[in-house]
């Protein structure tokens, strides 16, 4: 009875069930950092918004730090450019399947969201469009100009969002060019609207052809022609000259009323020798001198790898070039005179946005020097690549301010002018804690993340290599900058490139309380850290700590370790080295542990583990965790367990036979069943009805699956997967004791009791003793470790007693949660028995990737509060179980199975959020908690009227119902939610689908009704034809009309005037529901199908059973 009440634990009451309401609840909250592939920006001058757009269908819409909103489309489908419709806080859209979407801001509820309003796709006819090759707002934003690839240039009505019927071919621009330009200009690469003209813009195509053209007119006001293919265009403020950029590396300047010529010759900046071209230009005006901004134009062979934007200030001859270290997708200059509610004479450029494919850079324009601006959001990252991560909850004030002065004495070259971007406000609370998000880089650094609110901004940077003895070079981009010509500046931050592999972070610790920080490197470095205030001069001290010292004959062929760098070195202020911990061999570290308040750090690797107390800088005990006859660091590789190649390949064989040798034996088994069946058929036809029970069928079988053994030589069963301290009971029931629990990849725990002294703790030794040894008999990987008290809470960490931050322990009757790959197990201290256990992998086929044990609170009450363990598998899904029972209490699906990098970054929080790399570049955040989640509350104010109402439900055109006794077409129009009114044959239905009223009796349907039906019976007038049909279907709905209308479409030859002149609508039933949130759905009652009756003697359908092809007869009321 035990034994099964330790199996099945009693299951959850109906009071649980609401509980569990109220702590969890997964959802996915918002991304932070920069968004992956972007492909265009724009940006709004009026409300302060910019919005970014990827080639995976996303859409981000920012303004002031926490001001965000974000859209997603369709995987494949690449955003290509977009455009803000100025102070309406709308967006335009143009994807790469030729659809324009039309994006608002909304308020629902306590929310504001981006949201679809309207849609429009072009027709897939090539003879009508060719691939939209630009795209450009005119100057009242009621009109797109749409350039195609075939030369030709569509306009599209932003207020009814349909193509206008004017078309500007490019046959008929070319018969007003001269007869010397008439050759195939190419397709339209360049659209520019005259700043004072709004009939007037230019058009310029391919092959170096610009027009201006006179829309009004529908001709061609002057025609421009160079002999270099054309890039881009742009306009002086005046309107009286223009810049055209080409693909050799040159611009023109030329007049707007003498085409004749160019007004200066063309200038490349950086010939004589052949350039690259100058993808943008941008041309702005300034009380000093103008600024040339444009992009690309460097010297083909010299620089023609360098991503650049050119920055050139007029007669002062101001010139700057803007060094990135990723391709440039697009550029904004950000003036004055856009946001300005008056007319301004001068644009005033102060900003200048550059989009690359890594980062976002943007420059102040209006401080001397053209200083960056530090980034509150869309931060890169990714500068080095990520190799680890920590969230820390509740920072302490002190420890918070120390590292904020550190990274402001880091930012002294940066623009000290508030962030430009800041439109919209925030409209929840600020966060009541300050909570850090740490991540580890392969350059040797650690960032420190804001992580308290939706934008996450970098607070401090801390760099490892100056502890070591490595070559740290500058910029890579940086040898060739020393050169006068051109003047090269090193822009961004993303650099992927590293010093030294050796220095890449794998594991970091932080203690706020202590304000202590350990980190471990890929070469077994291990580095203990405290802040400070002040700078300092220190000379490291390392330690080593061989692990595998008593292995004879054991030979490491890896890397190296780091070479310390002697003397004193120079640490600003921050986090300031204490010790340094050396492993031996130094193989990357795997685990890590620290207790502040001991003063004990441990770490782990592939071969064992060391502990280090670094009060006394010295090592405390090692354990080499490889197997007596296992020599795994003879090879090159750290993770290869082969003895040799000829084992290799005597193990490949056997394995070959043993696979061969069970496939025959399952070829007879299944030969012998069926001769088995054959026989036992045949007696069945002539013994007794008497049968035997057939073989349990696959769904049959018990839920749990046989797990396979663990071949020790797949897996590296020496490496430290876990460590963990804690003060328990190990010995007996009566003292508790200082721990160290050390969990491996082979299912091995080790438990350690650690002697502190209390007294002089800088002179008496620490001992550690190996006490117990626990080992798993499926021998999967430990994962995690944490020790349960008489509450079913989890051991406090170090100094939150003391700090009340937690309460101390309670009760002598503690138990330890062991978390492998395959299941979950609880064991009763001291005695190690086992008293729950849970399996994983025998279930469901998954593995335990990533633990954490949480604390959930729940969403009303605040008193309440309980510890469980959260997991994350292989198959990327989420899964909460209960300390106490292991009772899972949430699942949830969250990454892809295929999102191997997404599995192996995440990162639990404390109090139930997590975080992981979604793309290199970019975290996501989600929630298991109720209560906690960190999710943008933001709103946008607009001025009264400047929002054009745009109704998503059109008015259906008039149109004629023709009656003839044959077939008639009759359209109709079907809106819903601003979608496009589109015709619908239903002239022909088979009559097949149609069943004959006879006698008056008409089929029952369901019937559409909305409150206001009086009204609407009232207020029309019917005209009723001679066809009828069997089923009768009455949809009522509301439109924005004074009037209601009722509108009935009876078959071809009929037709109905309603009192508002309205055009009758037909189509098929399921297609012309307009659904309002008004409509309710009955069914048809007796009283109801009366009024509807029609008898047989009724001429009309005597006429009708003459005619081939009926129509279903459809009654469509619609009122306000």
């Amino acid at each position: 009875m035990f034994k099964f009440l330790r199996k099945h634990p009693p299951k959850d009451s109906e009071e649980r069930g609401q509980l569990k309401k109220e702590l969890f609840g997964y959802r996915r909250c918002l991304d932070h950092g920069f968004p992956s592939k972007p492909s265009c920006m724009a940006y709004d001058p009026k409300l302060k918004l910019l919005a970014v757009g990827t080639k995976t269908g996303r859409i981000k819409i920012l303004g002031a730090p926490g001001v965000e909103w974000s859209v997603e489309l369709r995987s494949d489908v690449s955003v290509n450019q977009l455009f803000f419709l100025p102070e309406q806080g709308r967006l335009l859209s143009l994807c790469s399947d030729n659809t324009v979407y039309l994006w608002e801001i909304n308020q629902k509820g306590e929310k504001s969201v981006l949201e679809q309003k309207r849609e429009y796709t072009f027709s897939v006819d090539e003879s009508r469009m060719k691939g939209i090759s630009v795209c450009c707002l005119t100057n009242n934003c009621e009109q797109l100009l749409i350039g195609t690839e075939i030369g030709n240039i569509y306009i599209l009505d932003l207020n009814s969002f349909k193509l206008l019927d004017q078309i500007i071919y490019q046959d008929v621009v070319m018969q007003n060019v001269p007869d010397d330009f008439k050759v195939n200009p190419g397709a339209v690469e360049a659209l520019a609207v005259h700043p004072t003209d709004p009939d007037k813009f230019l058009i310029g195509y391919n092959r170096g052809l610009i027009v201006l053209w006179d829309n009004e007119a529908s001709n061609a006001d002057q025609t421009y022609n160079s002999t270099q293919q054309l890039e881009s265009l742009s306009w002086h403020r005046n309107g009286t000259e223009f810049m055209s950029a080409h693909n050799d590396g040159s611009y023109i300047i030329w007049s707007s009323t003498n085409s004749a010529e160019p007004k200066d010759p063309a200038l490349t900046p950086y010939g004589p020798f052949p350039c690259k071209a100058i993808s943008k230009i941008d041309w702005k005006t300034a009380k000093l001198d103008p600024f040339i901004i444009f992009a690309g134009g460097m010297p083909r062979a010299s620089y023609g790898d360098r991503h650049t934007v050119t920055i050139m200030q007029g007669a002062n001859n101001i010139h700057t070039v803007l060094d990135f270290t990723s391709k440039v997708v697009d550029f904004i200059t950000i003036s004055r005179a856009d946001e300005a509610e008056d007319d301004m004479e001068m644009d005033e450029p102060h900003t200048l946005v550059v989009l690359a494919e890594e980062e976002l850079v943007l420059i102040d324009l209006e401080t001397q020097g053209w200083p960056s601006f530090a980034l509150p959001y869309l931060n890169s990252l990714h500068c080095s690549p990520i190799t680890c991560s920590q969230h820390v909850s509740n920072v302490p004030d002190n420890l918070w301010q120390k590292i904020a002065d550190a990274g402001q004495a880091q930012n002294k070259n940066l623009s000290s002018r508030e962030w430009p971007i800041n439109g919209g406000k925030i409209a929840g609370a600020e966060s009541l804690t300050k909570d850090l998000l740490l991540t580890g880089h392969e350059d040797g650094t650690v960032r420190f993340w804001d992580a308290s609110s939706t934008s996450m901004s970098l607070l401090y940077k801390l760099s490892t290599a100056s502890l070591f003895n490595v070559e740290i070079h500058g910029d890579h981009n940086s040898g060739e900058v020393e050169e006068e010509w051109p003047p090269f500046r090193k822009v961004g931050n993303y650099d992927p490139y590293s010093d030294d592999p050796r220095l890449g972070i794998q594991k970091i610790a932080l203690c706020p309380l202590s304000e202590t920080l350990v980190v471990a490197g890929t070469a077994g470095q291990v580095v203990v850290m405290r802040a400070e205030r002040d700078d300092r001069e220190l000379e490291v001290s390392s330690t080593t700590v061989s692990v595998v010292s008593d292995r004879d004959g054991f030979v490491w062929k890896g890397h190296e370790a780091l070479g310390k760098r002697e003397g004193e070195v120079t640490f600003p202020a921050g986090f300031q080295p204490v010790a340094v911990m050396q492993i031996s061999p130094p193989a990357a570290c795997t685990a890590l542990a620290f207790h502040s308040e001991w003063q004990l750090v441990a770490a782990g690797t592939a071969h064992g583990f060391g502990l280090f107390d670094y009060a006394q800088k010295k090592e405390v005990t090692s354990r080499c965790t490889l197997n007596p006859d296992d020599l795994t660091g003879t090879s090159d590789t750290p993770i290869s367990r082969r003895k040799s190649f000829k084992k290799s390949l005597r193990e490949s064989f056997r394995r070959l036979r043993r696979r061969r040798s069970e496939r025959r034996k399952a070829e007879e088994k299944t030969k012998e069943q069926k001769k088995g069946d054959d026989k036992s058929e045949g007696i069945e036809e002539k013994a007794s009805p008497i049968k035997t029970s057939p073989p349990a069928s696959p769904e049959s079988r018990p839920v749990e699956r046989q797990v396979e053994a663990r071949n020790p030589e797949d897996s590296i069963s020496s490496m430290v997967r876990c460590l963990y301290f804690a003060t328990t009971y190990i010995s007996d029931v009566s003292n508790t004791t200082s721990s160290l629990w050390v969990g491996t990849n082979g299912g091995h725990v080790y438990i350690y009791t650690v002697t502190v002294p209390q007294e002089k703790r800088s002179e008496n030794e620490v001992a550690a003793v190996l006490a117990k040894e626990i080992k798993l008999r499926h021998k999967a990987p430990v994962m995690s470790i944490a020790v349960v008290d008489g509450r079913t809470k989890i051991l406090p960490d170090p100094l939150e007693v003391q700090h009340a931050r937690a309460k101390e322990p309670q009760g002598n009757n503690h138990s330890v949660v062991i978390c492998s790959e395959e299941q979950l197990k609880i064991f009763t201290l001291p005695h190690l028995k086992a008293k729950w256990k849970y399996k994983i992998t025998a279930v469901n086929g998954s593995r335990i990737r990533k633990v954490a044990f949480i604390n959930f609170r729940s969403r009303s009450d605040d008193n309440y509060s309980e510890c469980n363990i959260a997991c994350l598998n292989n198959q990327g899904e989420l899964s909460v179980y209960s300390v106490s029972t292991l009772r899972q209490q949430l699942e949830a699906s969250c990454l892809r199975r295929e999102d191997i990098n997404g599995i192996s970054s995440f990162t639990f929080s404390k109090n139930g959020q997590g975080f992981y790399l979604q793309s290199a570049s970019e975290y996501a955040r989600v929630t298991l908690s109720a209560r906690c989640a960190t999710e943008p509350t933001c709103s946008l104010e607009l001025k009264e009227g400047m929002r054009v109402v745009v109704e998503d439900e059109p008015e259906p055109e008039t149109q004629e119902a023709a009656q003839t006794e044959g077939n008639t077409e009759t359209e109709a129009a079907q809106t819903s939610g601003g979608d496009n009114a589109e015709g619908l044959n239903d002239s022909v239905l088979n009559d097949s689908q149609a069943n004959t009223t006879m006698e008056g009796e008409i089929t029952q349907d369901s019937v559409q009704i909305m409150q206001h039906t009086e009204e609407v019976s009232t207020s029309t007038e019917t005209t009723r034809t001679a066809s009828v049909q069997e089923t009768t279907t009455t949809v009522i709905s509301g439109d924005n009309l004074e009037n209601s209308t009722v509108t009935t479409t009876v078959t071809e030859s009929s037709q109905q005037v309603t009192s508002s002149g309205d055009a009758p609508i037909t189509g098929n039933n399921e297609e012309n529901k307009v659904p309002t949130p008004e409509t309710q759905i009955i069914e048809k009652t007796e009283e109801e199908l009366t009024k509807l009756k029609i008898s047989d003697e009724d001429e009309a359908l005597n006429k009708k059973r003459g005619l081939e092809n009926t129509a279903e007869i459809q009654a469509t009321v619609t009122a306000s």
